[in-house]
């Protein structure tokens, strides 16, 4: 390590001085310790995970697959209409003959909301399925949720997270609407 030299050169008016040492300090243990430390805490340290949510997309492909239409039991079928200012609509089973207590209903976002209802429409379309004959274990409620062009990534995201809280065994996000189904979302 280096010294700086801090001693005069002569002597001044013959006086003699006592030679006082310097005090030093070595620093590069503490230095050295420092990094140490830095670097182990760094390789240590767990860093957040993002959180997502698992989607089923589609496999890319370059020829389109013609596919049959699957039938589904409109029991089990709940159709979300997402429109602009955080409007929601929703209906259970088909728009031109819903399900008794399913016909076209306002919602909000929340507990209160829409939440209550998916609770409520899981649960039952569970208990129809188990009590069907040949009903597969997987079966339950299928949500259709449709966003208008005037509804917001954010209401897609709080939709999805309604899904998510209310354990909804299957949904999908499809922007085909209806005629009937635009005059519905876009009625004040």
């Amino acid at each position: 390590m280096a010294e700086l030299n801090t001693e005069s050169g002569g002597d001044k008016g013959g006086k003699v001085r006592s030679k006082k040492s310097n005090a030093k300090v070595d620093l590069t243990a503490m230095v050295d310790l420092a990094f140490l430390l830095i670097t182990f805490f760094m390789l240590t340290t767990s860093l957040s995970k993002p959180q997502a949510m698992n989607l089923g997309l589609p496999d890319k492909g370059d020829e389109k697959t013609k596919t049959d239409d699957i039938k589904v039991d409109q029991k089990r079928t709940m159709t979300i209409l997402l429109g602009d200012d955080n409007k929601i609509k929703w209906f259970h089973g088909l728009l031109e003959a819903p399900e008794p207590n399913g016909k076209p209903t306002d919602a909000t976002y929340g507990k209160n909301g829409i939440r209550k209802e998916l609770v409520k429409r899981v649960k039952s379309v569970a208990e129809y399925c188990a009590a069907k004959p040949g009903s597969k274990p997987g079966d339950g409620l299928i949500v259709i949720i449709k966003p208008s062009k005037k509804s917001t990534y954010r209401n897609i995201v709080d939709i999805l997270d309604e899904m998510a809280i209310t354990d909804v065994p299957t949904y999908a996000i499809v922007n085909d609407f209806t005629p009937e189904e635009k005059k519905l979302i876009e009625e004040k």
